[in-house]
Order: structure tokens, then C-alpha cells, then sequence
């Protein structure tokens, strides 16, 4: 229960600063998100300019904020790209293993902020469920993985035709990144600072808010935890189920359930209003 005037912060020249700061890092998120695309595409050999990349990521993170779920834009970049290259299965493949080297990603940011800030291990709830998702999406994504790599598995569609042979490009694209180490380490350091950018973005958003017990800790901790959360496809893109994963992570740490729930809609509405480029 609270007034709809709580989720609105008091404007200030601080204020304003901070919004400023949250919205060009959220930029710089959907630039380094588009990198760590084209860096896919390197592996697989695709070649595609990184500003038209930007342009069909953009259109995506818009059609994903409309949109049941957060990735409701997928569908949009595969399509936009395949057009552009004509290399639909390799370009469903790099959309795919964009997305799971990111969620691989996730789970460690999460470990590490728990790591470095021992006071956060001890919140109960929260810590246990967010160190759940962190452990969970792990040991799924390379169960998932494992498999797309392997020849009994993943490779018995290599060579299919119709809707199977997409399934066999992704198989394809993780048997490319395994035999090239150094394509698959230019991937994971892409998605590291996308996500780490994000993270960032939602400690300036805070910090406009006021919100000085959401640092940067805090976040990296419980914030890779509620990007989980909110790709779930029981929500709008993701609202409601976001504003709730803040409230259950941020009120241990004496947030008012209004400002967590202002935090997931200025992070929403920042993503909208970049991805409107």
C-alpha cells in the first residue's frame, strides 16, 4: 500500500545528474550488448557492421519492452538480420548463444557480490533465493550447453533440414567457440561488461532515487538475480515481476517497498526511452 507520489523522486540538479548518468550508461549497455553480438557472429563467420547490429538490437529491446517477457525482440533481430545476410540458421544460432553466454555471465556477477560484501549473506530470504537462481541458472546453462556441443546430441542435427537445422547451427556455433578459445573469451569479456554496464545503469538510477543503501554491492549481488526473474513469460516485459524481485532483495537492506518498486520502473523506462533511438 502506498501513494503513486512515492515512486516519483524530488527533483533536484543531483537528480537530474543521476538519471543522466543511469540513461547513457544504459546506452553504452546496448552498445557493448550489440559487441558481444557481432563477436558471436565473428565465430560463426558472419560478418555484420556493428551500427547495423545497433539499429536491430534497439528495435528489439523496444519490441521486448512491449512485449510478454524480455525477449520478445529476438524473434525481431533474427528475422532483420537474416534478411540482411541470408544466413537464417547461423543467424538464429548467434541470437541463441548471445543470450546464453550472457545468462552465463549473470550467475557470476551475483557470486561476486556476495563475495565481496560478506553482510549480504546473511539477509535470509533474499540471499537464499538469489544465490538459488545464481547456482541454478548455472548448472542449467551448462547442462544446456553440454549438450548443444555435443556430436550424440546437439550434432544429430547438423545436417537436417526444415526447423532442425537451426538446432544444428546452434550445435555448429558452440563446436566453434570450443575450438577457438581465444573467440570465446572475446564473448564472455563482451558479456562481462554488458552486464556489468547494466549494473552500473541501476546503481545511478538508485542513487537518483536516493537509494543509498543500493549500492554497488548490493547490485551486483541481487540485481543479475531479478534480470532472471523478469525474462520469466508471466508479465508484460517483465513488469510487476521485476518491481517484486527489488522488493524482496532490497527491502533486508531497508529500502521502502516504493522506492524498489520506483527503481524496476525507472530501469524499465530508461530501456524504453533509449531503445525509442
Amino acid at each position: 500500500s502506498f501513494d503513486v507520489s512515492d515512486l516519483v523522486p524530488e527533483w533536484s540538479l543531483t537528480t537530474a545528474v543521476w538519471l543522466s548518468v543511469a540513461a547513457v550508461l544504459t546506452l553504452a549497455g546496448i552498445i557493448l550488448s550489440a559487441v558481444r553480438w557481432q563477436k558471436v557472429l565473428d565465430a560463426l563467420e558472419i560478418r555484420a557492421g556493428l551500427p547495423r547490429l545497433m539499429s536491430h538490437y534497439m528495435a528489439g529491446q523496444f519490441v521486448s519492452n512491449v512485449l510478454p517477457t524480455t525477449i520478445g525482440g529476438d524473434v525481431l533481430r533474427v528475422s532483420r538480420l537474416s534478411r540482411d545476410t541470408g544466413e537464417s540458421p547461423g543467424t538464429f544460432a548467434s541470437v541463441v548463444l548471445e543470450r546464453l553466454t550472457g545468462w552465463l555471465v549473470l550467475p557470476v556477477i551475483t557470486i561476486v557480490g556476495f563475495a565481496v560484501n560478506p553482510g549480504l549473506r546473511h539477509l535470509g530470504t533474499a540471499t537464499r533465493l538469489a544465490l538459488g537462481l545464481a547456482v541454478g541458472t548455472l548448472v542449467l546453462l551448462v547442462a544446456v550447453l553440454a549438450a548443444a556441443g555435443s556430436s550424440r546430441i546437439g550434432g544429430r542435427f547438423a545436417t537436417s533440414a526444415g526447423w532442425r537445422r537451426f538446432v544444428g547451427a546452434v550445435h555448429l556455433g558452440v563446436d566453434r567457440l570450443r575450438s577457438d578459445p581465444a573467440a570465446a573469451a572475446n564473448v564472455l569479456v563482451a558479456g562481462f561488461a554488458y552486464q556489468l554496464a547494466l549494473v552500473l545503469a541501476a546503481v545511478a538510477a538508485a542513487q537518483a532515487l536516493g537509494l543509498q543503501a543500493a549500492g554497488l554491492t548490493a547490485l551486483l549481488a541481487f540485481f543479475p538475480a531479478v534480470l532472471i526473474a523478469q525474462v520469466l513469460p508471466i508479465s508484460m516485459a517483465g513488469l510487476g515481476v521485476r518491481e517484486g524481485a527489488f522488493v524482496l532483495f532490497l527491502t533486508p537492506l531497508g529500502v521502502a517497498q516504493q522506492d524498489a518498486i520506483a527503481l524496476g520502473l525507472l530501469l524499465y523506462l530508461l530501456n524504453l526511452l533509449v531503445s525509442l533511438l
